[in-house]
C-alpha cells in the first residue's frame, strides 16, 4: 500500500517539523559541547567598575591651578602698578586667542589695586606671522583697540612665551596701528627656547622645558576650565 503524499509531495513521516529539528540539533550540540549552547535566562552577569574618564593624556602634569593663575595675575598687576606708579597712559593689548581673556583678568586685578580700570584691546597677528606659507588655514580674528596707541605704554599680554615669533608678529602689527611710547610684554608662562631676542617684562611662571614637551593653557572663557599643564611624549 502506498504512503499518501502531502501537499508539497513529501511524506509526512519523513518531514521534520520545528520541534523535531530543535531536538535533533540539541542532541548534536550536547554530543560535541559539554556546556549548554545557550546560557540560562536566570544567569546573573556582573560587570566591573566603570572606566574613569581620561581627560588628560598620559605624561601630563599640571603646572598651575585656577587659583594659582589668579594669584600670578594679581602679582603681575602689582608689578605693573609699582613700575608705572599707577595706571596713567597704560593700555593692555591681548594677543588672540587666550591673551584676550588674560588681559581682561589683568585689568580687573589692576582695578582692585588702583581703583582705576585700564583700557583693554585685542590684537590679531594672523597676517603678520612668518610661517603663513606653512599655515594656509590660519584663522583671523578681530583686532579691536579702544584708544589711540600713540604716546601710550602698551603692555602686550599672551599666554605662553616660546620662540618669540608670536611677539615679533605682534610688534609688527602694532607698528601699523600707531606709535606707542613704549611696549612691554606680560605672559602667563615663559617656557624658554627663544629664537629671537625677546624677553618678557612680567612673567607668571618660568617653566624650564624640552623641545619635545608641550605647554597647554586653558581658560574658562574659552575652554570651560582653567589651568596650565605640560605634556611629555
Amino acid at each position: 500500500m502506498s504512503t499518501p503524499l502531502g501537499p508539497a509531495g513529501h511524506s509526512p513521516q519523513r518531514s521534520l517539523g520545528g520541534e523535531t529539528l530543535a531536538r535533533t540539533f540539541r542532541k548534536i550540540s550536547e554530543k560535541f559541547w559539554t556546556a549548554p549552547l545557550l546560557p540560562s535566562t536566570s544567569a546573573t552577569f556582573k560587570t566591573g567598575p566603570a572606566r574613569p574618564e581620561r581627560r588628560k593624556p598620559l605624561g601630563t602634569t599640571q603646572l598651575l591651578t585656577d587659583d594659582e593663575i589668579r594669584r600670578a595675575l594679581k602679582r603681575i598687576a602689582h608689578e605693573i602698578c609699582e613700575r608705572h606708579h599707577g595706571t596713567d597712559g597704560l593700555v593692555l593689548v591681548g594677543i588672540h586667542t587666550r591673551g584676550g581673556p588674560l588681559a581682561e583678568a589683568l585689568a580687573e586685578a589692576i582695578a582692585g589695586i588702583e581703583d582705576d580700570k585700564v583700557s583693554v584691546g585685542y590684537l590679531d597677528i594672523g597676517l603678520y606671522r612668518d610661517d603663513l606659507s606653512k599655515r594656509p588655514g590660519t584663522r583671523l580674528s578681530r583686532t579691536m583697540l579702544p584708544v589711540d596707541l600713540s604716546d601710550r605704554t602698551v603692555i602686550l599680554v599672551d599666554d605662553v612665551l616660546y620662540t618669540g615669533r608670536t611677539i615679533r608678529a605682534a610688534l609688527d602689527a602694532l607698528s601699523d596701528l600707531g606709535r606707542p611710547a613704549a611696549v612691554e610684554l606680560a605672559v602667563l608662562v615663559d617656557r624658554g627656547h627663544r629664537q629671537l631676542p625677546i624677553k618678557a617684562d612680567y612673567v607668571g611662571k618660568n617653566v624650564p622645558t624640552s623641545l619635545e614637551e608641550r605647554v597647554h593653557v586653558k581658560l574658562t572663557e574659552i575652554d570651560g576650565e582653567q589651568g596650565v599643564w605640560i605634556s611629555r611624549p
